[in-house]
This record gives structure tokens, sequence and C-alpha cells, in this order.
């Protein structure tokens, strides 16, 4: 089923700034439409909504603060950017704090700027999906991809929490997959009407934090020119994600206990409590034990948050689950860039479920993005791959032992599809045998083929076969 382009709203009393953003979000696919004035914007409110706003800050009439501040509080689902000259940190931060999706700092890459309105159409449409049927909802969920007996651990987790409530904590590496097991754990759960609402503490300054998790008054500080949710107050009746949850200052950590104590908090500047039923999915890639008794995470927290726990695997750790993984990622990279999905070769294939994958599964899919765009051809071969992948094998041959070594270099020469590897793996073997031994003589050849158990004839013949003539004889 064909979608709509997404409906991009520009304002901007800079006519070469509407041109450029017109011109590059209809490339992408959008369907934009550009206002001059911020009074102009508002009159077509009243009337229809789009996907998403791009507002400049300073406008002559209703400036981009102004703006954003009528959106938020009448059309709260509409994201809106906001466009600010380069050094005016203030007024990014103004942006923010009163309800600004992001802000796009100028001068702007077009590309940056495409990518950005993007995000925010996605961010609308899965706001407008809160409200669609629980079916509905877990039909449209993210796959989670894992066949690998770790992974059947995971999904096994998340039948047992089927009809929970329950506090859960995932534990794993960046880039495994946090945020989708706390998706899927909220569409399985009896809250999935409700809405699902992420937030990842190490994305937010500190500053914000709280403002960001429990709201605000009008006039609370500088730049609260409207009353402002938070995301407690957004997954009121559903769940609220709490990402990277060790990274939490230690204030902010005091207010999130009394909320899951009491069930009720005060937002910044508030007078008057405000109480939710919110379910509480933590997530970290730190040792929350360890932060307890550095004592840079409260003890009573973490036990509050500790209910359940729900450990991730690393990419390494499942590695069979690396070709279904990307043949997935590459034909959802070949649908965002349409193009026809590339097809990875079953050499390149084996030798990518032997690499080590620090950046986990986020890795592997910015991989396959990468290989949409670079490949030549339609299939991928090991030499289509990044430079930083291909060369990863020659740093992964060293072992505990020499023969571990080389039987890792045996195995990714062979995953490379290379053949008659003894031709060329032996005479570098006896290269450094010699080289090594007469090292330890001082360049003595009687003693170097002592040393390797030949006769001195057999040393200078070697030595002449593999051109190492260069070797002076002491």
């Amino acid at each position: 089923m064909s979608q709509q382009p997404a409906n991009i709203w520009i304002v901007d009393d800079d006519r070469s700034i509407r041109w450029v953003l017109e011109r590059a979000l209809s490339q992408a696919g959008m369907q934009p439409t550009v206002f001059e004035s911020g009074e102009n914007i508002m009159r077509r409110l009243e009337r229809e909504q789009p996907d998403a706003i791009i507002s400049d800050i300073r406008m002559p009439g209703v400036d981009g603060i102004t703006l954003l501040s009528h959106i938020v509080e009448a059309h709260p689902d509409v994201p809106v950017i906001i466009m600010t000259a380069h050094s005016d940190l203030e007024s990014a931060v103004t942006s923010y704090q009163t309800g600004a999706f992001e802000y796009l700092p100028k001068p702007f890459d077009v590309d940056d700027a495409v990518a950005l309105a993007k995000r925010a159409v996605a961010h609308s449409h899965e706001k407008r999906a809160v409200s669609q049927p629980q079916a509905e909802t877990i039909q449209h969920s993210t796959e989670i991809i894992g066949e690998a007996p770790a992974m059947q651990e995971v999904f096994r987790a998340i039948g047992r929490l089927s009809h929970s409530n329950i506090t859960v904590l995932i534990n794993g590496e960046s880039g495994t997959g946090k945020e989708l097991v706390a998706q899927a754990l909220h569409n399985h759960s009896p809250r999935a009407r409700h809405p699902f609402i992420a937030l990842n503490m190490a994305a937010i300054p500190r500053d914000l934090i709280e403002s960001e998790l429990f709201g605000h008054e009008k006039g609370a500080f500088t730049g609260a020119t409207a009353v402002r949710q938070g995301r407690f107050e957004q997954a009121n009746g559903g769940t609220l994600f709490l990402d990277e949850i060790g990274d939490m200052p230690g204030d902010t950590q005091t207010r999130l206990l009394r909320v899951l104590a009491d069930g009720e908090f005060y937002r910044v500047g508030g007078t008057t409590s405000i109480k939710v039923d919110v379910r509480i999915i933590a997530a970290t890639h730190q040792n929350l034990e360890k932060l307890v008794q550095s004592g840079s995470f409260r003890e009573d927290l973490f036990h509050r948050l500790n209910v359940i726990r729900v450990h991730l695997p690393k990419l390494a750790e499942r590695c069979e689950d690396i070709p279904r993984l990307m043949q997935h990622f590459l034909q959802r990279a070949a649908r965002e860039l349409s193009v026809e999905p590339k097809i990875l070769r079953p050499e390149a294939e084996n030798y990518l479920t032997t690499l080590p994958w620090p950046g986990n599964v986020r890795q592997l899919e910015n991989t396959c993005r990468w290989l949409t765009v670079m490949a030549s051809g339609r299939e991928i071969h090991i030499d289509d791959l990044p430079p930083e992948l291909r060369h990863q094998s020659e740093t992964q041959t060293t072992g505990a032992t020499w023969q571990e070594g080389l039987r890792n270099w045996a195995d990714q020469e062979l995953k490379r599809g290379e053949k008659a590897i003894l031709g060329s793996a032996l005479p570098e073997f006896e290269k450094i045998m010699i080289e090594t031994a007469l090292k330890h003589t001082g360049g003595r050849r009687r003693d170097a083929s002592v040393l390797l158990g030949w006769g001195r004839n057999t040393l200078t013949r070697k030595i002449n076969e593999l051109g190492m003539d260069d070797i002076e004889e002491e």
C-alpha cells in the first residue's frame, strides 16, 4: 500500500531559505508548503495540520517562539523544527524548552535538514499511531529478528511478561536494540493501547532533564512561555522508557524515586501535584551495581528498577542472526532510498559473521545503508565492504597462541575466497623464522642454522629462494 508523501510546512521571511528547503524536501519525496510569515501559518493551522513544521525563529510579526508556543498548546502532535542562527545558543535552548522537536542551526547542511524533517515525520506518525487500536499498533510494531539461543531467552522473557505491568530493567551494550525490546514489552502488555514514550538520559542536557521528565509551568524559568507536559504526563496509562538510566543526575534520581513510590509529581515551577499511572522500563549499557557501589546511583532507586532484568546479547554472541539481520536492513535501506535491494554473496556473508561488531546491531544497520549507496553492483562482494571492515580481519588474527593466530588467519583467507593459501603462507612462515633466528645470532648464519635445525647450506639456499639476498652474512 503506497503512503501519502509527508506534508511539511516551511515558514521563513527569507525567500532563499524557503526555496532551498522546498526544493530539497521535494527531491526527498516530501510535499513542502511554504509560508512567508507566522500569521499565515497560524490561520492555515485552524483548518488543517501537517506532518511537521520547519520555522525560522526571528521573523517580523509572529516570531518562531510565539508560533511554537501556539502549536505546542493547540496541536501537540505536530513536531516543530526551529531554525536558529548558529551562534544563538540562548534561542536554541529557549526553543528546546518551549517544546521544539529539534533546532536546526543556520547555515545548515541541506542533507541534515532533510534527515531532520524525516525524523520529525516519523515522530509525528508514531505519536498518531498511539491512538490507533491495539491490534493495529501490534501489527505495525518493529520486528525483532533473532534465532540465536541468547535471543530466544529475550523472546521468552517478553512472552512471560506479556500480561504484566511490572518494572523491567534492560541491560545491553549500545546498539543492541534495547528500545526495540522495550517497545515489544509495551506492545504485548495490557497498556498497548496507550502511549509508549521513550527518553534517552544521555541525549539531554542535565539542566533540562527535570523539565523533560516532569514538564514545566509557564514562567518557571527564562524561556518557559507556555505550560509544557513532561514525558510522565505524556505516558500516562502507558509506558515510559528511560534509556541510559545510569546517566541520570543524582537530584533527578531522587525525584524519580519519589514518583515511583507515590505515583505523583510536580511540574517544574508548579504547586499542584499531578497523579500518573505509568509503567517504567529502564535500560543501560553500564553496570548499575558498580555505579551503586561508587555512590553515583541511588541504591534504593536501583532496587525499584531492578525488579525483572532482561539481558540483551552483543551481536558477536548471536552471529548466526547476522545474515537475516543484513537481509532485513538491506531491504529497508533499499525502500528508504527507492532502489533495488542489494544481495550478499555467500563469501561476504560468511566473512561478516566472523567480525566482532563493536557497534552491535546499529553498526550492522549503518553498514547496510553504506553498502546500499556505495556498492557498485547488485551483488555485494568482500571487496565492496567498507575499508574498516575489510581490514578488521588482519587485526583479528592474533590469538592466545601462534597456532590460534595462524588458524584464524587461514579461516579468514578462505572466507575471503582465497585459494592455494599454503603457497603464500609457507614462504612467509620460513622468512619470519629465518629473520628471527638471524636476529638472535647477530646475523651469523652458521649459528642461525643450528637454531632452526637446518644445515648451513640449506639456510643459504632458502635465503636465496625467498629473495632475502640483502641479508649480509656475518
